[in-house]
């Protein structure tokens, strides 16, 4: 199971970006999928998360302006980031938990990677 995210980049306080996260290989199962973050110095965070029945969690630092969804016919996860404040800068990780994959029960898989960069 591989994720690729995309969708980062450069913005201005107050803009908005969306990032993609798509899982190639087999999953037949999983029990959650998110999104988390890293700043500069800082421990890596759960920003949002999604499970397969559709209830979402987000952290309490982007309640009301990011929003998770999913396209399970795509494999892809989304997340929509909206009001960007300068420090909501950091790579964000695309992650799958709890993921049977045909072999081993309860991996759980994370992708490289995308930079957002918020400037104030």
């Amino acid at each position: 199971v591989q994720l690729m995210e995309s969708g980062g980049g450069s913005v201005q306080a107050g803009g908005s970006l969306r990032l993609s996260c798509v899982a190639s290989g087999q999953i037949f199962t999983w029990k959650s999928m998110g999104w988390y973050r890293q700043g500069p110095g800082k421990q890596r965070e759960l920003v949002a998360s999604i499970s397969p029945g559709g209830r979402v969690n987000y952290s309490d630092s982007v309640k009301g302006r990011f929003t998770i969804s999913g396209d399970n016919a795509k494999n892809t996860v989304y997340l929509q980031m909206n009001s960007l404040k300068p420090e909501d800068t950091a790579v964000y990780y695309c992650n799958a938990d709890g993921v049977y994959d045909g072999s081993y029960y309860d991996m759980d898989y994370w992708g490289e990677g995308t930079l957002v960069t918020v400037s104030s």
